[in-house]
């Protein structure tokens, strides 16, 4: 399912969201520390983008996302578990 052009989150969203959390909640379980984890996964993320999407898009993705971190909208996701 595609994005609408107003912007719209697709509707498969919300169940690719999930999916991530069940395997970073595995690799958690796994011993996998956070940096090794997100470090695979946004480099995964990078490639099917770039697989999917010109340049361009591309580089507003990443804008979005630099964006979300500047803002500090991400310091109000919830943290991870203590590994232990």
């Amino acid at each position: 399912m595609q994005a609408t052009l107003e912007g719209d989150a697709p509707e498969d969203l919300s169940h690719a969201g999930s999916i991530v959390d069940k395997a970073i909640e595995y690799m958690m379980d796994q011993k996998i520390s956070p940096i090794s984890a997100a470090s695979a996964m946004l480099g995964g993320c990078l490639g099917l983008l770039a697989r999917s999407m010109d340049d361009r898009a591309v580089a507003n993705v990443l804008r979005q996302a630099l964006h979300s971190v500047e803002s500090g909208e991400l310091r109000d996701l919830p943290s991870l578990p203590k590994q232990g």
